[in-house]
C-alpha cells in the first residue's frame, strides 16, 4: 500500500541526457490534495501533465510515455455524439479498464481513496465531479 501512494501519478518532465541525446523522462511525486468538488482543479493536478491543459492528449509528460494520451476533448465525437460518462467513469475507477492500452494511467480510485482515507462518498464525489469536468471539455 506504502508503495502505491509514492508512486501515484505523473507529475513532472525531467530531461535526462542519454548518449548525447536528450530523452524526456517522468518524476514519480506524492500525491497533492486537491478540492474534492473542483472537477477542474483535479483536472489541472492529476490529468494535464499527460492530456494537456485543454485535454487535448498533449501534456508536458506526453512525449516521455510509451503511448500519447487521449485527446479527452473527443471522447463524445468518437462514441458517437454521446458523452461515454460510463467508460470515463470506470476508467478512472476501477482496475478491470487498461487505459490506453498499458498500465500508464494511474487507477485514480484507489488514489483517491488514500487521499480520503478510505472515505467512499468523497471518492465517489471526486470521480463524479472529474467525470463532470472532461464531459465539459468536449469538443462539438
Amino acid at each position: 500500500m506504502r508503495i502505491r501512494i509514492l508512486l501515484p501519478f505523473l507529475a513532472v518532465i525531467a530531461v535526462g541526457v542519454l548518449g548525447g541525446q536528450t530523452k524526456p523522462t517522468i518524476k514519480h511525486v506524492p500525491l497533492t490534495a486537491t478540492s474534492p468538488s473542483s472537477g477542474k482543479e483535479m483536472f489541472a493536478t492529476y490529468c494535464a501533465v499527460c492530456h494537456g491543459v485543454n485535454g487535448n492528449g498533449a501534456g508536458p509528460a506526453a512525449a516521455a510515455l510509451k503511448n500519447r494520451p487521449t485527446d479527452l476533448t473527443r471522447l463524445s465525437i468518437k462514441n458517437g455524439g454521446k458523452y461515454p460518462q460510463f467508460l470515463v467513469t470506470e476508467t478512472l475507477s476501477s482496475k478491470a479498464i487498461a487505459a490506453h492500452g498499458s498500465k500508464e494511467m494511474p487507477i485514480w480510485g484507489d488514489l483517491f481513496r488514500t487521499l480520503e482515507s478510505g472515505n467512499n462518498s468523497f471518492v465517489q464525489m471526486r470521480i463524479v465531479n472529474l467525470t463532470s469536468y472532461i464531459r465539459s471539455i468536449q469538443t462539438q
